[in-house]
């Protein structure tokens, strides 16, 4: 038998009252403690109620976390997006590269199509490798760069990544923001064709990519990016970029003029189009793959994304009307060359707006991309005379920058009510809009991207220099770099 002495009993019931007391104060204050958040179920496992909201959530592109029911790939969305990553692809190839490639003199346009492919497959490889995690993932809880955890796409599978897309399967998310990745570098040699070897072409975009690409657009499209005012509750900046203007145009323009700067002119300064007719079929195809690049930015099939389609079509209608348009009342003839960059011009001011602005602002804006670039490329190239080959500072950077800015004057909160949602009002969009001021944030924004992608490519530039060379000697320069770096020639007759 136990012997319990008078103390053990006295402990023991001071243990018994603290627990009884304790339990008394839980229960009263249970309602004070955050419930743990419940496990998805499956559609099939919901209510009647909780299956229809999900329904609806589904076709409007909603939020289906209230009811619940674990989020999926909806057939419809993901099918847009398949086919937007097809038609932004196609920008770069071919789109791109029969759009410059036409441009520079025959015994190069071989260096623009291997470019177009060679940064294609790199890229890619680069994205899978670290840069899609860099840019959308989060465990850095960074404002800068995103994450770890989806190195070598781990992680990224057929099911949505709710952070950026409910109804879109992971993979083709990953897959749609590769083919931004691809084309916008390749947009910068534009500014270097028939100058830039191509081993230095390709140290400098991988260079590139860590230095600038990929903080930019988690920056301005990560969940937790500096600059993301759409999105993210603490931006800091709270811009807004619907489609690239700054991450792609503005990014690549900058970078371009820098480059081109530091290269220098060209031996030889004639640089007629070789074939003007490969330079419309590029743009013409640069013009419907845009239509993945803008429209498929909403990353579903719904409104959102069908106003960007028809702001899109204005914009670059108007634009490849009006700059043939500015050239034929200061030239005398509107030239074909004119109708395409003021076609690509008008592509690029629309981009940051598409999804943001109605169809009037669609209009004001393709009118000011027929005159902005044009006087770029013509009054201040000449007035600077650096030697931008094919115009892409003129078009990319100084449109990218109209397009950045001029969208925080035209947005329109009715066509995207994002711009009102929970993380903008938090962050002050909301009320930038509201107080027509939104066009501060978009100035820091710009600002921002044009520090970084000029001091990115000055440092750049001179490393790869200083290890391997830039520029061809002046004898293969003068025989052209398809037979120099590639022993190729594109026509033999």
């Amino acid at each position: 038998m136990i012997k319990i002495t008078t103390s053990k009993i006295r402990l023991l019931a001071a243990i018994a009252s603290l627990a009884m007391l304790g339990a008394v104060i839980s229960t009263l204050h249970a309602e004070d403690a955050p419930a743990p958040a419940p496990t998805p179920i499956a559609f099939t496992n919901a209510p009647v109620a909780a299956q229809n909201a999900f329904l609806l959530a589904a076709v409007t592109n909603g939020d289906p976390t209230p009811t619940n029911i674990a989020p999926v790939a909806i057939a419809g969305h993901n099918a847009w997006m398949m086919v937007s990553s097809l038609l932004v692809l196609m920008m770069t190839l071919p789109g791109l590269a029969l759009f410059y490639g036409g441009l520079v003199r025959s015994k190069n346009v071989l260096s623009i199509l291997a470019m177009c492919f060679g940064i294609t497959s790199m890229v890619s490889i680069i994205w899978w490798a670290v840069g899609y995690s860099l840019v959308f993932g989060a465990n850095f809880a960074s404002p800068f760069l995103g994450g770890t955890e989806n190195f070598f796409f781990k992680g990224v599978t057929s099911d949505p990544n709710t952070s950026y897309a409910y109804w879109v399967s992971q993979n083709i998310f990953a897959i749609f923001q590769l083919t931004f990745a691809i084309i916008t570098p390749a947009l910068i040699f534009g500014a270097t064709a028939e100058r830039l070897k191509f081993s230095a072409l390709m140290a400098f975009v991988f260079c590139w990519m860590f230095i600038v690409y990929f903080p930019l657009a988690h920056m301005v499209w990560g969940s937790t990016g500096f600059m993301n005012g759409v999105w993210n509750a603490a931006a800091k900046i709270p811009a807004i970029d619907f489609a690239g203007g700054t991450v792609v145009h503005m990014s690549s323009g900058w970078s371009a003029l820098i480059l081109c700067l530091i290269l220098g002119r060209r031996v030889e300064q004639s640089h007629a189009p070789h074939n003007l007719v490969m330079t419309f079929i590029g743009t013409a195809l640069l013009w419907v793959g845009w239509y993945g690049f803008n429209a498929g930015s909403a990353v579903a099939a719904d409104g959102v994304a069908a106003n960007a389609f028809l702001t899109t079509t204005l914009a670059t209608a108007v634009g490849a009307f009006t700059w043939p348009a500015v050239e034929w009342i200061f030239r005398g003839k509107p030239t074909v060359l004119g109708f395409c960059s003021g076609a690509v011009a008008g592509l690029v001011v629309i981009t940051p707006a598409c999804g943001f602005v109605n169809s009037t602002g669609a209009v004001i804006i393709g009118v000011l991309a027929g005159v902005i670039p044009y006087l770029a490329c013509t009054i201040l190239k000449h007035i600077f005379k650096y030697d931008d080959t094919l115009d892409t500072f003129g078009i990319h950077g100084v449109g990218g920058t109209v397009g950045a800015l001029i969208t925080g004057v035209l947005v329109d909160p009715s066509v995207n009510a994002n711009l009102g949602g929970a993380p903008a009002v938090a962050n002050g969009l909301a009320k930038a809009i509201t107080d027509h001021s939104l066009v501060v944030a978009q100035a820091k924004a710009a600002g921002l991207t044009i520090v970084l992608a000029v001091v990115g490519t000055v440092v750049i530039a001179f490393v790869v220099k200083l290890l391997i060379g830039l520029r061809p000697s002046v004898e293969a320069e003068h025989q052209g770099l398809d037979i120099t770096d590639h022993g190729e020639e594109a026509y033999n007759n």
